[in-house]
């Protein structure tokens, strides 16, 4: 990337100033209060927890990842995006009153209230695999991607200098840290993003202005505009060479009634990392707040991580991989003066998501395990000390292992498609313990013990052609709601023990909340009715 004098000052100076914030915040916030570190004294405000939902959200995998799922598929992968704004809008009205009243640290803590102490560890476990080997190994290497492709920055080096950045923030002064420093990144990935793709649709069509260069790109790349791809469609080509149908990454009808709601109910309604800023709200009211004004932003991200990458696509990129399409767009449309501010965008997505992932990782770990295990009776300052530990050793194994994905095509379809083996069966798990009274511990057992080796299963019965991984999950699902209700039957003659005992009052809303949901149902349903 050919940076100015002045791209340098802009990048090397938000860099020493979330540093400079990281560290004035972690040392102002030394309290040994278990609930303060992990959970920022459950005094969060709404924009607090919209900002940071968002933030947490839009990783290295969104700017880089979905930028080249755009370059390969087109808008389609918008899906994960639009699907989200919905999905957090059901997140907030039916999960979030049962979450809060039951006054949980972790995800894991409310399975043991509903299941059994078996069930929260191997849950723990999962999450605690999930965050390390597969969110903090992919953000990092993806960041540190975009720092070789434009800066010439060595794979390892880029990887270490990221982890040490988002350490400043992300170790010493928990949640609350994190969270206020996620409203300032917040803020630059947007602004950076929004940036970019302006510049590079501008550039596109030779300075007619954004909404004609908008209308141009559709006109000219129209199969790329398409929301429901149909078998044979869309081929793109991957990185050796071989075409591949983009109908098995997005399944035609089946993303909108089947796979996609699995991977967005469980990322938004059972991630830890997601969650816990909604868990950390002074109350529900705020809780609510919070996720719609996230998922009002959740519509406009497609133009931010999509777009770029249908302009490389139809200015034909010379890009050896899909993941190195938006530091081609950054290179080659934003002039000098603005890389700076648009490359910071980047590195502050990379940036509230590691910490975010390591936050969650410590909490799991010093909730689920280290206390339920190891110290049953340690003390809130112990806890503290355990829970930085844990971040810093998170980060670290995070940072050994990333450089090892380097022969990625694509990042985020390899992150989905992993995450894909869990997703399936911790929705069944969470889904049946919150909302069916008759789930037992033996059936959440059973779906625990299940669900690796029916995803695998299913992996190695049907090829991909057959069973495309989105539509795996939906089977999955299916079936392991069947062993669910199998299971629970035969082992529970009426309600459990265990079950939820909700009040209808909990899921009323405000006029607000109801009208906000009505707003973005209204504006999802004319975008696919548009581009269907």
């Amino acid at each position: 990337m050919n940076f100015s004098t002045l791209d340098w000052i802009v990048f090397i100076a938000y860099l020493c100033f979330m540093i400079a914030i990281g560290i004035y915040l972690s040392l102002c916030n030394k309290s040994k209060d278990s609930k303060e570190y992990f959970l920022a004294g459950r005094n969060l405000a709404w924009w607090a927890i919209g900002a940071s939902l968002i933030a947490s959200n839009i990783s290295a995998e969104q700017f880089i990842g979905m930028s080249g799922s755009g370059f390969k598929f087109g808008l389609a992968v918008a899906s994960y995006e639009f699907m989200a704004a919905i999905t957090l809008i059901i997140v907030a009205w039916l999960f979030l009153p049962i979450y809060l009243k039951k006054g949980i640290y972790t995800l894991p803590q409310f399975i043991e209230q509903r299941f059994s102490k078996e069930v929260r560890t191997g849950l723990a476990i999962f999450w605690l695999l999930i965050f390390v080997f597969i969110n903090v190994t992919s953000v990092l290497y993806l960041g540190a991607l975009t720092l070789k492709a434009s800066l010439q920055v060595p794979l390892f080096l880029g990887v270490l200098c990221l982890a040490l950045y988002s350490a400043s923030f992300s170790i010493f002064g928990g949640l609350k840290t994190v969270v206020l420093t996620d409203i300032v990144q917040v803020v630059v990935l947007l602004l950076g993003g929004l940036l970019t793709s302006y510049l590079a649709l501008d550039a596109y069509g030779g300075g007619i202005g954004f909404f004609a260069s908008l209308k141009a790109l559709y006109l000219n790349s129209s199969d790329k505009f398409n929301m429901i791809i149909s078998k044979g469609e869309t081929i793109y080509a991957m990185d050796n060479g071989e075409l591949r149908d983009a109908w098995l990454d997005l399944p035609g009808i089946s993303v909108l009634l089947g796979g996609m709601w699995i991977a967005n109910l469980y990322y938004w309604g059972m991630n830890q990392y997601i969650i816990q800023r909604a868990l950390a709200a002074k109350n529900l009211y705020e809780a609510r707040k919070g996720i719609v004004f996230a998922a009002f932003i959740k519509i406009i991200l497609p133009l931010i991580v999509v777009i770029p990458g249908i302009v490389a696509f139809s200015l034909n990129a010379p890009v050896a991989k899909g993941d190195e399409v938006y530091s081609w767009v950054l290179n080659n449309f934003i002039p000098a003066g603005l890389k700076g501010i648009c490359f910071a965008a980047v590195i502050a997505a990379v940036g509230s998501s590691i910490s975010s992932m390591v936050n969650s990782v410590s909490t799991i770990f010093t909730m689920d395990i280290y206390k339920a295990y190891i110290n049953k009776n340690s003390s809130d300052s112990e806890d503290v000390k355990v829970g930085k530990i844990t971040a810093f050793l998170a980060l670290l194994l995070g940072a050994l292992i990333a450089p090892s994905l380097s022969s990625l095509d694509q990042a985020f379809k390899f992150i989905q498609d992993f995450t894909g083996f869990f997703s399936p069966g911790i929705l069944v798990i969470f889904l049946f313990g919150l909302f069916w009274k008759r789930a037992s511990n033996k059936a959440a057992l059973s779906v625990l013990l299940f669900s690796l080796p029916l995803s695998f299963g299913l992996g190695l019965l049907f090829s991909e052609d057959q069973l495309p991984f989105m539509n795996r999950m939906g089977l999955s699902f299916l079936l392991l709601s069947l062993l669910m209700i199998f299971v629970s039957l035969k082992t529970n003659p009426g309600a459990d023990a265990k079950a939820v005992a909700y009040e209808d009052s909990w899921f009323s809303t405000s006029k607000e909340f109801k009208l906000a949901s009505l707003a973005i149902c209204a504006i999802l349903a004319a975008i696919y009715i548009t581009l269907a």
